[in-house]
């Protein structure tokens, strides 16, 4: 069975969903990713939450080529997490056809953490949709054990771990944990490399994440060896959120190299 590829949010650098899925359809993505909700106060998102015309432009494009909706970016659980506040989102994100939800954390009561994302798991069932739980070394669920413990504890058909390769060469986590990873409990791996030598600050780790990913080949992560670990059916996420390079190539051009690295890594 072929996997497939999406074209994660960030590597768009920037460009509105429209041209987010002209792009993923003429570079040879099967699938995209829009964020509908901020990943921070200063994250300055296209309104397809609130645009009606924008939504029905974006169905339009998905209908005219063929490519759907992978993941939705993102519920963040934080200690003043209200879940009915999410119905918009998750209402807006299924009539696009999303299958999957970056969920992320700013809460380090893990308790109050495992109580949300359970109780967030039952409220996408409904939706057909399954939360997706990021680890990340900046927030509340640092890394792939401590996300792997509170999924496994929520026991629900929609709780999965997300598997970001930057994230895991920077938190700790080693290769040993995420081949003893059920693959039953992933839905989408996200793929891309990253600087080596690197700042380990909070402010540095974030900064890299969100604007200064490498394409696979050209960082410093032992990909290959990740890449044995990945399911031959895994849906791959490629993302590459690279300003310096898309001002200077494109973001059409990084997309389309991004995606050519990360099949050549994965034998595609």
């Amino acid at each position: 069975m072929s996997r497939a590829y999406s074209l994660a949010y960030l590597t768009g650098n920037g460009v509105d969903p429209v041209t987010a899925v002209g792009l993923a359809a003429d570079h040879g993505y099967d699938m995209v990713s829009f964020r509908l909700l901020p990943a921070g106060p200063l994250d300055n998102i296209h309104p397809l939450l609130e645009d009606d015309r924008l939504l029905a432009e974006v169905k339009a494009a998905m209908r005219a080529t063929g490519v759907t909706m992978a993941d939705a970016e993102m519920i963040r659980l934080n200690p003043a997490t209200v879940l009915d506040d999410f119905t918009p989102f998750l209402d807006r994100i299924a009539e696009l056809g999303a299958r999957h939800v970056l969920v992320a954390v700013d809460d380090i009561d893990i308790s109050r953490v495992q109580d949300n994302y359970t109780a967030l798991c039952d409220k996408l069932g409904g939706y057909r949709l399954t939360a997706d739980l990021e680890f990340m070394p900046w927030t509340g669920v640092k890394d792939l054990a401590t996300a792997r413990r509170i999924v496994e504890t929520a026991n629900h058909p929609a709780a999965a771990v997300l598997f970001d390769t930057l994230h895991f060469d920077r938190c700790g986590s080693t290769l040993e944990e995420f081949a003893a990873l059920p693959t039953s409990l992933m839905n989408y791996v996200q793929i891309c490399d990253g600087p080596a030598p690197y700042d380990t600050s909070d402010a540095a780790l974030v900064q890299v994440a969100r604007t200064a990913r490498l394409i696979p080949g050209e960082g410093g992560i032992d990909l290959a060896s990740i890449a044995k670990f990945i399911p031959q059916d895994m849906t791959v996420s490629v993302e590459v959120p690279n300003h310096a390079l898309a001002d200077r190539i494109g973001p059409s051009e990084v997309a389309r190299r991004a995606l050519a690295a990360t099949k050549e890594l994965l034998g595609d």
